[in-house]
Order: C-alpha cells, then sequence, then structure tokens
C-alpha cells in the first residue's frame, strides 16, 4: 500500500472527468495533491476549485477521435512530464430491446464504451512502458456481470471492455504496468438523464412494462464519494485486483450470476466433455 505520507505527487489521465463518477474521481485526487489531467467533451479549469491552480490540466477530447486522443494524451505528457494512473470512466448508455437498435445506434454505443477507452490505452502505452510503471484503470458497470432486457447493448459493450482489458493486464505486466477493472454499482451520476433510448416496438410493450415495474421502487444509488474512495485504495495497493466491484447490491449480484452459470456448466458437464475428442490432424490433399 502506497505510504500516504509521500510527498511525490502522481499524474492522472481521466476520461469523462466533468461529471458524475469522473468528476468524483477528478476532484478526490486533487484533494489527495496529486496532478490530474481532467478530459471530457466539455470542460473547463472553472468546472473545478481554482485552489487546485497548475495541478489540473484540464482537455477538451472527443474519444470517438482517435487522432485527438493521442494528441491529448501526448500534450498530458507533455505539460506534466509523465502518467502514473489512467482512468478510463468515459461512457455513455443506449437503452433498447436488441432488435430496436439501429446500426448507428450500436456502432455509438462501442465508439465510447469500446473504442474511445482502446484509443486512450493505445495512447498511453508507449510512456507508461518507457516508465516501466503505471496503472490504468478501467471503469465498467455491473451490466458486464450479465445481459439484462433493455441494456443488453449497453452490457455488450462493457462485456467487450473487460475482454479486451483481460488481455491488455496479460500484454502490459510485463512492462511493470497493472490493469484493473472496476465494476460500479448505482451511483448519483447523469448516465440515466443523458442516455439515448432506441424507437420501441410494440412487441416488447409487455416485458418492458415488467422492466419497468421492476424499477418502479426508484433508485437506491449512492453518492460518487464512495467510489472515489475505494478507487483511492485501489490504485495505493501495491498488489491491485484485476477486478474490483463497488457495491454490496453488485456484490451479491456478482455471485448469483457465477453460481448460476457454475451450476449450468455442471449439469451440462456430460454434454461439454463428450464434444471432444481429440484426433491426429487431417491429411491435406
Amino acid at each position: 500500500m502506497r505510504d500516504l505520507s509521500e510527498t511525490t505527487a502522481r499524474t492522472w489521465f481521466i476520461t469523462g472527468a466533468s461529471r458524475g463518477l469522473g468528476r468524483a474521481f477528478t476532484v478526490t485526487a486533487l484533494e489527495r495533491g496529486d496532478r490530474v489531467v481532467a478530459a471530457a467533451r466539455t470542460i473547463a479549469s472553472e468546472d473545478f476549485d481554482e485552489r487546485h491552480g497548475d495541478r489540473l490540466l484540464p482537455l477538451p477530447l472527443d474519444l470517438t477521435d482517435r487522432t485527438a486522443v493521442f494528441a491529448a494524451v501526448a500534450t498530458a505528457v507533455e505539460h506534466f512530464g509523465r502518467l502514473d494512473i489512467v482512468v478510463n470512466n468515459a461512457g455513455t448508455l443506449s437503452l433498447g430491446m436488441i432488435e430496436e437498435f439501429t446500426e448507428e445506434q450500436a456502432r455509438a454505443q462501442f465508439d465510447v464504451n469500446l473504442y474511445g477507452a482502446l484509443w486512450v490505452c493505445q495512447a498511453v502505452l508507449p510512456y507508461l512502458r518507457a516508465q516501466r510503471m503505471g496503472h490504468i484503470v478501467q471503469i465498467s458497470s455491473i451490466a458486464a456481470l450479465g445481459g439484462f432486457p433493455s441494456t443488453g447493448m449497453y452490457s455488450a459493450s462493457k462485456f467487450a471492455l473487460e475482454g479486451m482489458s483481460e488481455a491488455l493486464a496479460l500484454e502490459a505486466a510485463a512492462f511493470g504496468i497493472k490493469v484493473s477493472i472496476v465494476q460500479p454499482g448505482g451511483y448519483w451520476t447523469d448516465l440515466y438523464t443523458s442516455m439515448t433510448t432506441t424507437l420501441p416496438m410494440e412487441a416488447y410493450d409487455p416485458l418492458r412494462a415488467q422492466v419497468q415495474a421492476q424499477w418502479a421502487d426508484g433508485s437506491v444509488d449512492s453518492d460518487p464519494r464512495f467510489a472515489a474512495e475505494a478507487l483511492l485504495k485501489l490504485v495505493d495497493s501495491d498488489e491491485p485486483p484485476l477486478r474490483l466491484i463497488l457495491g454490496g447490491t453488485v456484490y451479491d449480484l456478482a455471485f448469483d450470476i457465477s453460481r448460476r452459470r457454475l451450476d449450468t456448466w455442471a449439469g451440462w458437464e456430460q454434454v461439454s466433455r463428450a464434444a471432444e475428442h481429440a484426433v491426429p490432424a487431417p491429411e491435406r490433399t
């Protein structure tokens, strides 16, 4: 665990830093005394407490523009000299049944949640490799634990992010770079108020009504500062985990989903094993 009396400030690169979890991460890191490159589609220094001064570098950034991402990372390194912690936090939510999605809506969901994070990883890796250290934190979601009605495309983008991140963790480890996937539960952000929705098809009205009834009791979301405090513990750890769940509800859900999967695999074990019989490679003619 990092010595909290340590005076050497770390440099963070945080996407989606202007609001929600990203803003909480940014403020908490600055209050710790670290430096932050706060990247967002729309952001300005006056969005944060002016007392942070030159420890804050706000950068307007469209994550769907790969060239702009590389330029922003280069600017960040030129300004602060290094990067220590990279938080891919920016994300969007498109709500709708799978059949209802247009091609444009489906691609847009992946453009930020997967490709935006990918571009950031590719841009920062040369600098982190040269330093032989660094920590990339991918903010995933409860939706990466399973697909649910109306959030399927969002889940798909987060599943893809996690698959990419698992491979990245193995590839980057040789260079002293750590990778962690954070799966938050519910927090009071504007993710749902800023989401896009599909054009509803009448055939799904009964299912949609069931989903809405399940949500009717209202949100029990938490203050984003609790997620920020957990993030500090994660990046302060000498041996951070590949995965970290944030929230008791999502913690219980993760175990429930995992148990059901294990039970299903065990129930179909004979069929699974019978589908494999190694034979010599067939001769080619």
